[in-house]
């Protein structure tokens, strides 16, 4: 097998988690579904996978080739990675009582078009996806089967059907994940400490690891 089916099944678990947690995505989706209809839900999800795509892409061809080149490089992006995923869960934590949902949805209609371009530049422009993509997907990756390019490909493939079948949900069905998000605040946060506590807690163990 070209990847190691541990990190593959810990990647997509963890990705899950990740994704059905109300984030910068996911409300960008809601509030495009609930402003243009199922079929802008969709196809803000396509734009933001469209990017998500070339995230993977760059950092595959970078990664990859320095990893070859330098193998210590490996070890210094993944401990950096690691203390990336701690921040991320002690600010999801601490951000628990913040509520942007209300922000991402906006009054008026959006085109199927305009969804798509806004999700693909949104996501494409954004500095912390960036950071995001190369600090997660190498805590997954295992050099010592080679191919690291494939095992990226592999990782990149799972997030994006994971993206499309999330939140691609979430946009058709954004009336009624709106009102639900909305009515359960409590609920959102208590998911959001778990999802902070997973990350804190996998970035120690990475940090830990080999």
């Amino acid at each position: 097998m070209p990847i190691d089916p541990h990190l593959l099944a810990l990647f997509t678990v963890t990705t899950i988690v990740a994704m059905i947690t109300p984030g910068p995505d996911m409300l960008f989706v809601l509030g495009c579904g609930m402003r243009g209809g199922p079929r802008a839900g969709l196809l803000a999800t396509a734009g933001v996978a469209t990017s998500e795509a070339v995230h993977v892409a760059v950092a595959a061809a970078g990664l990859a080739a320095l990893f070859e080149a330098v193998p210590v490089a490996f070890t210094v992006v993944r401990i950096a990675g690691a203390a990336y995923l701690i921040y991320l869960g002690v600010q999801a934590i601490r951000n628990r009582h913040d509520s942007p949902l209300e922000a991402a949805v906006g009054s008026g209609g959006m085109s199927g078009r305009r969804a798509y371009l806004s999700g693909l530049m949104t996501n494409l422009l954004n500095p912390k996806m960036v950071t995001f993509t190369i600090a997660f997907l190498p805590q997954f990756i295992n050099p010592s089967l080679g191919q690291v390019w494939l095992q990226f490909a592999i990782l990149g493939a799972v997030l994006i059907a994971l993206e499309f079948l999330v939140d691609g949900a979430v946009g058709v069905l954004a009336g009624r994940i709106g009102g639900w998000l909305r009515h359960r605040r409590a609920a959102r946060r208590r998911i959001e400490v778990a999802t902070g506590g997973l990350f804190v807690g996998l970035g120690v163990k990475l940090a830990l690891d080999r």
